[in-house]
């Protein structure tokens, strides 16, 4: 019976990668390009010049021209001025630009930030269930009595200490 059990452990483990591996590729490349998402590493600027209601509010002017954590830095005469650039409440115009990853990119980096409102949620959850599986199912690879597995079990524990010590730090 317990040879048979990690026999198939086995297989599913094997099918499995080979399945998941795409999905793996694509969850490294846009996790590495999340890292750098402070900063303006991917970006390109995009410029704007484009008539808008006038008289609007700082808040109203953020959410039309759909910049998170809108603040306006300086007001001269009918002019605000904020970060990228201009609104005139008088005639509507507004001047900015804003820096965007590529649409590509974007739509990567969005599969890995996936929210439950998303219909990409799905897919997150069979990815993180398959890495489970690969967790549990790699202990099957190699029989308990071997100097292989006591030695694999020290390195599962180093990797748990690791993840314990970062996120503490």
């Amino acid at each position: 019976m317990a040879s048979n059990l990690s026999q198939n452990m086995r297989v599913w483990h094997r099918k499995l990668g080979f399945f998941l591996s795409g999905i793996m590729a694509i969850y490294a490349l846009s996790g590495i390009t999340l890292i750098f998402r402070d900063s303006d590493a991917f970006k390109k600027t995009i410029n704007h010049d484009i008539t808008i209601a006038t008289n609007l509010e700082p808040a109203q002017l953020g959410k039309e021209l759909d910049i998170r954590r809108f603040k306006v830095d300086k007001v001269e005469g009918s002019v605000l001025h904020f970060k990228g650039g201009t609104y005139d409440k008088t005639t509507g115009r507004a001047v900015y630009s804003v820096k965007k990853v590529p649409f590509f990119l974007d739509k990567l980096q969005h599969l890995h930030k996936a929210k439950s409102a998303d219909p990409l949620f799905f897919l997150n959850i069979f990815f993180g269930l398959g890495l489970l599986f690969f967790v549990i199912s790699s202990f099957w690879m190699f029989l308990p009595s071997s100097s292989i597995f006591k030695k694999g079990l020290w390195f599962t524990a180093g990797g748990i200490v690791l993840a314990i010590i970062l996120l503490l730090v």
